[in-house]
């Protein structure tokens, strides 16, 4: 199977989960789980909400931000990956002066 984001239609998603700013994301759902490129502008946020039914794998291709969970802090930057178990709660925050840039991953379990 071949995602090609190039070809998804790009959404733009106000305050999600009560975070701050614009959120510009593509996404592919199939049987295999839900597939997401996202951009978070600076001084924007997705703002905290629970992982109900899959674990949310976040793998980050530029900018610099902060993943929350469970009042845990993890620094994000290119290269990294932040897992958010299924039943924890995180938000992911910009902190940087460019797009913070990621795929994420929610398999279908």
């Amino acid at each position: 199977m071949l995602i090609d984001f190039n070809e998804l239609k790009e959404i733009t998603i106000p305050n999600m989960n009560g975070g701050e700013g614009n959120i510009i994301a593509k996404m592919d759902v199939n049987d295999c789980g839900r597939f997401i490129q996202t951009v978070i502008p600076p001084k924007s946020s997705i703002g905290p909400h629970l992982q109900e039914t899959n674990d949310d794998i976040n793998f980050i291709v530029s900018g610099e931000g902060i993943a929350i969970c469970d009042d845990f802090e993890e620094i994000l930057k290119a290269g990294t990956c932040h897992v958010c178990p299924k039943g924890s709660t995180h938000s992911i925050i910009n902190v940087g002066d460019e797009d913070l840039v990621f795929y994420t991953v929610v398999p279908q379990k």
